[in-house]
């Protein structure tokens, strides 16, 4: 039970320090933050797995979904937008 309050807190404080430092950052540098926070998503799918690994309570289990859910929501997600705004960039073909 206290490993699992524990992970409770880490998760408030992370989401407190993540929410205040995203939002001081300037537009023109949300791409690469966007690189980072998939990064970090990947790491969180893994992590739910390693837990998955281990013998776990139910709710241990519940809230191991929930975190390789998100977590690979956020992943796909910002491969969707990382590649729009690649294409952005491209030059359209002239039709000859």
């Amino acid at each position: 039970m206290f490993n699992l309050l524990l992970m409770a807190v880490v998760f408030i404080g992370s989401f407190a320090i993540g929410y205040v430092l995203i939002s001081r950052v300037p537009p023109l540098l949300h791409t690469p933050l966007m690189s980072m926070t998939n990064a970090i998503s990947a790491i969180t799918i893994l992590a739910a797995l390693i837990l998955f690994s281990v013998p776990t309570t139910p709710i241990e289990k519940i809230l191991g979904s929930i975190a390789i859910m998100t977590a690979t929501f956020n992943v796909v997600g910002g491969f969707a937008i990382t590649d729009r705004m690649l294409r952005m960039f491209k030059g359209k073909k002239k039709i000859s």
